[in-house]
Parts: C-alpha cells; sequence; structure tokens
C-alpha cells in the first residue's frame, strides 16, 4: 500500500498536495492546476537541477507544448509566493537548463511529523565573562554555564536550552546574550561574570528577556575558589526565588564532584570533545582520565571518557578492522556512568549510541529510551532514540529531535536512511534536500558534523536514478573539513561515488583516479578495488580483473574479522556480481537479511552501484521488498 505523503512548510507557506491547497499564514493562496503541480514537483526534488523536459513531461505528459508555456507555469507560481527570477528565494533558474527549489523546506505528515514546541519558557545560559582575564581561570566560562544549566533542568516552568546550541551561536561574530537567544529559540538568557580577588571569586549573573533585553532575576555570589559548587548553587536558587519558582519532579542535578581539579580537567574535556575536531579527541580523552583519575565516583567524568573514547573508535569504523577495544572500554565507562548516578540521563543516552556501534541494538534501545524517560526535551537524547531504532519510530523519533533542535541536519540523515531502505529515493532527497540546505546556511560556522555524509547519499540516490551529473556535483561537495569526526570518512564514501559515477559512463581514466586516490590513503578498501575490477572488466583486462578481485576478497575477508559483518556482506555480493555470479549475490543478499546484526544492515543494498546489474536478476526485487518491510 502507498505511503501518504503528507504535506510540505517554507516561510509562512503550507502545501498539501492530497488536498490540492496552497496556503499563507493560514490563508489559501488562488493558484491554477499546472502551476500547482509545478510547486509539487520542485517540492519533491529540492536543490536538484530539474531540467526543463523533466518538467514537460511531468507536468504535461503525452502533450506537446513550448518551453513558453513552462515558463508561463513558472511566472504564475513565482507571482503567487512574491518570489522574483532576480533574487529568489524559491525557484533558482539555471539558464538554459530548468529551475532548482532553494527554500528551506519542512514536511509535515508521515515522512516528518514535527510535534507542537514543548511547553515551559525556554531559558539559554551564555558562557560567563572572564573580568580579570585570568587565563588559569578561563575554564570556568564555560564550566559555571554548564553546571547552572544542569541546576535550571530542576525547575518546573523552565526548559533549557542543550548547551551546544548556545555554544554554536555564540560562534557568530559579536553575537549579544539576546541575540544568542533569539537565534536557539530562547524566551530567557542567563549571562554572567566572574572575576578573582586574591583567593576569592565573585560571580554576578542576570536573568534577561530575549527580547526586550529587560532584567527579570539577577544573583550575585561570592566565597573561596575552592567553594565554586556552592557559589553556583547560590546563582540558581537566587533565580529560583527571583523569578517565583520551584524545584522540579524531575530527576537531580548531575552530581559533582568535590574535586575542583577534576571538575576543571572534566569541563576542558568536554570543551574539546564537543568541537568534534578529531584533532582534539585525543587530548579531550587524556583530561577526562585525569577527571577519573582524581575522582572515581564522578559519573559526568566517566560519560564524557565513554563518549571521547568512542569517538576515537569513530574514526577507525571505516578500516576493515576497526579499534573494537577502544568501544568495548568506551562501554565500560558509560557503565560505571549509570553505576553512579543512575538518573544522569546523559549517561543512559552514551551508554545507547555506544550500544548501536556495537550491534546490540536491543540493549541500545533500551538504554535510549531511559534517557529520554528521564528528559523527554533533550534533543539529543531524541536524536539517540532514532538513531537506536529504524522504520518509523526512527522518524518519529527524529521528528520530534528535529522539533527541538531544527538546526541539527545530521538528523535528516538519519531519517534519509528510513527512506532509501524502503527504496523511497525522492523521498529521501527531499529529506536529505532539506537537511542539506540548513548545513549549507551554516558554512563558516562552528559546526557538530560536516554535510559529507548528506551530499554523498543524495549523490547516490541520484547515480541510481540515473542524473549522473547532479551525482558528480553532490559527490564533489563539502570536502574541506578534514580535521571534523566523520568527514574523511564520507569524503572517502563519496570519492568511491565519483568513481562508479565517471565508469558507469566510459570515463574510465576518471574513475581510476578516483578508485586510486581512495586506495593511496586506504590500501585495503575492498569497494575501490572491486571499482577497478569493474574498469578492467569493460576494458578486456582479464588479469587486472582477476588481481583486482583477488585483492578485493582479501579485504571482504578482513571486514569480516574485524566485526563488519553487512558491509562484508554488500560488499561480497558486489564481488559475485563482477564474477557473473547473480544468483549467489542475491542469495548473499537474502542471508543478510535473515540474520543481520542491526536491524538496518544492508540499508544501501537500493543505492549501492555494484548491485545495479542485480536489478535485472532473479529475486532482487524479493530483497528490495525484505529491506523495506523491515523499514516499515
Amino acid at each position: 500500500m502507498a505511503r501518504q505523503e503528507g504535506s510540505y512548510r517554507f516561510g509562512d507557506f503550507r502545501v498539501d498536495p492530497a488536498a490540492y491547497t496552497l496556503q499563507r499564514a493560514g490563508e489559501p493562496v488562488p493558484l491554477s492546476p499546472r502551476p500547482f503541480d509545478l510547486l509539487v514537483h520542485l517540492l519533491r526534488n529540492p536543490r536538484r537541477l530539474v531540467t526543463k523536459d523533466e518538467l514537460l513531461d511531468a507536468l504535461w505528459p503525452g502533450v506537446a507544448v513550448t518551453e513558453n508555456t513552462l515558463t508561463r507555469a513558472v511566472s504564475a507560481l513565482r507571482q503567487a509566493l512574491g518570489d522574483t527570477p532576480g533574487a529568489p528565494r524559491c525557484i533558482e533558474t539555471v539558464p538554459r537548463r530548468g529551475y532548482r527549489w532553494i527554500a528551506r523546506t519542512g514536511l509535515d505528515g508521515p515522512a516528518a511529523q514535527s510535534p507542537p514546541r514543548p511547553a515551559g519558557r525556554a531559558v539559554a545560559v551564555v558562557d560567563f565573562v572572564n573580568l580579570t582575564g585570568d587565563e588559569a581561570l578561563a575554564w570556568l566560562a564555560p564550566g559555571i554555564a554548564e553546571t547552572v544549566t544542569n541546576d535550571l533542568r530542576n525547575l518546573d516552568g523552565l526548559r533549557v536550552i542543550d548547551r551546544w546550541r548556545v555554544v554554536e551561536a555564540a560562534g557568530e561574530a559579536g553575537s549579544p546574550p539576546t541575540g544568542i537567544a533569539a537565534a536557539v529559540e530562547a524566551d530567557l538568557v542567563v549571562a554572567g561574570s566572574y572575576q578573582r580577588m586574591t583567593d576569592r571569586l565573585r560571580v554576578t549573573a542576570r536573568m534577561l528577556e530575549a527580547g526586550t533585553g529587560d532584567t527579570v532575576a539577577d544573583a550575585k555570589a561570592d566565597g573561596r575558589l575552592d567553594a565554586i559548587f556552592e557559589l553556583q548553587d547560590q546563582i540558581v536558587r537566587q533565580f529560583t526565588a527571583g523569578l517565583g519558582l520551584a524545584g522540579g519532579a524531575g530527576p537531580p542535578a548531575p552530581r559533582e564532584t568535590s574535586s575542583l581539579d577534576a571538575y576543571r580537567a572534566a569541563i576542558e574535556g568536554y570543551v574539546q570533545l564537543q568541537s568534534l575536531d578529531a584533532r582534539l579527541l585525543p587530548a579531550a580523552v587524556e583530561c577526562f582520565e585525569r577527571a577519573v583519575a582524581l575522582d572515581r565516583s564522578y559519573a559526568l567524568a566517566h560519560a564524557g571518557l565513554a563518549n571521547a573514547e568512542h569517538a576515537l573508535y569513530e574514526l577507525t569504523r571505516a578500516a576493515n578492522r576497526p579499534e573494537r577495544a577502544r568501544l568495548e572500554s568506551a562501554l565500560v565507562h558509560a557503565r560505571r556512568a549509570i553505576e553512579l548516578n543512575a538518573r544522569l540521563p546523559g549517561a543512559h543516552a552514551t551508554l545507547g549510541f555506544l550500544l548501536v556501534s556495537a550491534g546490540r541494538r536491543s540493549e541500545a534501545l533500551a538504554a535510549a529510551r531511559r534517557a529520554v524517560a528521564l528528559d523527554p526535551h533533550d534533543w539529543m537524547h531524541l536524536f539517540i532514540l532514532g538513531h537506536a531504532s529504524w522504520g518509523g519510530e526512527r522518524l518519529r523519533a527524529q521528528a520530534r529531535s528535529i522539533a527541538h533542535y531544527g538546526e541539527f541536519a545530521f538528523a535528516h540523515f538519519s531519517m534519509a536512511m528510513v527512506h532509501v531502505a524502503r527504496n523511497e529515493l525522492r523521498v529521501a532527497e527531499r529529506v536529505l534536500g532539506e537537511g542539506t540546505a540548513i548545513q549549507d546556511r551554516q558554512r563558516g560556522r562552528r559546526q557538530r558534523l560536516p554535510s559529507s555524509g548528506r551530499h554523498w547519499l543524495l549523490g547516490c540516490t541520484r547515480l541510481r536514478q540515473g542524473d549522473v551529473d547532479e551525482a558528480l556535483r553532490e559527490f564533489e561537495l563539502d570536502h574541506a573539513r578534514n580535521n571534523y569526526l566523520y568527514a574523511q570518512e564520507y569524503t572517502e564514501a563519496s570519492q568511491l561515488g565519483r568513481g562508479f559515477a565517471f565508469a558507469g559512463r566510459g570515463q574510465r581514466d576518471a574513475a581510476r583516479d578516483s578508485f586510486g586516490a581512495v586506495l593511496r590513503t586506504h590500501p585495503d578498501q575492498a569497494r575501490a578495488h572491486l571499482g577497478l575490477a569493474l574498469i578492467a572488466q569493460a576494458e578486456g583486462r582479464d588479469g587486472e580483473l582477476e588481481a583486482a578481485l583477488t585483492r578485493a576478497e582479501t579485504a571482504i575477508g578482513e571486514l569480516d574479522k574485524g566485526g563488519r559483518l553487512a558491509e562484508a556482506a554488500v560488499t561480497r555480493a558486489g564481488a559475485l556480481v563482477l564474477r557473473g555470479r547473480a544468483d549467489e549475490a542475491v542469495a548473499q543478499l537474502d542471508r543478510l537479511l535473515n540474520e543481520p546484526p542491526i536491524a538496518f544492515a544492508g540499508w544501501t543494498i537500493p543505492v549501492e552501484p555494484l548491485l545495479e546489474p542485480l536489478v535485472r536478476a532473479n529475486g532482487f526485487d524479493r530483497v528490495l521488498t525484505r529491506l523495506a518491510g523491515r523499514a516499515g
């Protein structure tokens, strides 16, 4: 049964294809049938060049019309949307070729149901200002803000904005506290400062109305530096009294250490970890290890160490043999954090995230659900719940995550995985297009993750649909920030994508260069060797074909030994295709779906270039149907 499409929203417009309506701010906008169909077609293909021929075929199938007819439809649509070709906000003209939808577009309905904004006034806490400029105390700027953020979570009537979002918004040059609050959609903002006077510390803070800058509560605390925890508690107690709020019914704030040195080490570790800069991850691990050594009962430090070690593991996950010992060590620290503070939501979320990497999905789901139960408004916990789940549950969890943090584009990638597994490639493109548009707007800003992954997957979906030019365009985007976590992995994946795209249209030298670039940094990359085998087969070089296949099959064996069973199975199927054994390739994919290590194993099968020849093979339809059913 076909899934209902849902509706689209951009700016103050809402489009419902099923009801055939266009509304602006809740009021109907008259639009003739052809311009409306044009609008829906563009919305279904965001950021992609939609050629004039494609539009003529889609809007006037079997009817001989001129390009002038299409031009008039575009003009009528632009008029309805208040758009102009000279300064487009929605429809970009690509001279002599076609059009591209460029507006940021949201999804409602089955593809992405966005719940209403959670209740409670939203408050953001910005880094405190170091008035004395003492570098030895610079760590307190994020440290006090982090602690105050955690303590405010316990107050009824407040919804606390994730610290990363605040730090990200503060990265914009010259952003005042109220500007930061506006960027994260906060109603209130806490801004403060601290200064050292001999062995004492003074901390002052104000809570401001984001819209007006008016002070609604203020606080001040003086004391010895080694009493910083009590000073921070005083700040929150004064805010509580000033706002007339009561303590919440939720979990208590995470337990703090009594060791100032351990606290400092943990804060410095979190600052480095949150950058997700691969170069800073070893230093983050060292900071957390120091914090744990100073106070072995410090739950937040154990959780931080688990996250930092997992991030280092993730840097190796694309290797044939990832560093599993690093992952196992991270799991130990995540479980230890929970033993020390079973009501620490972040520890459960961390454990859930790690268990997905370990292939233990049922345990991962339980941990992620526990994190969400403890703190249902944290976008990261919802994202991890989506990461641990699959099918409709993943789509719902990620939609909730996006509702809390609409600028986290990676959630769109997570959702698109489901649609790729369902072989709903146009829907996947739409979801990826929205996420990529969000992240492209963040160029030059500090970001959690590079957009390489979304560009890569967009390229894969377009390559499978035969649009090689657009596939190459996506594969060539956003590979400059290789110091970011996952950037190198997706850069390599895009190089492979380029290789298969070039090979598919006979540009073998360009394809050979792309595969060679991968092998220079990853000599045992199985898919790159299969790419070279594909070229050798096309050129009738049997000796090179056999040599490349042998190297690929050796690498596939290493994938098995490294525990990357799903990747090994899909790649082995590709090798069987090249050997002309299509039936065995289909059987290999069937076995993968019979006993997968995790539910979404094999999700790339519909867009895997190596498997394209199987489209006409007996049984491959059954594989796609089974894969889609698992993603239902």
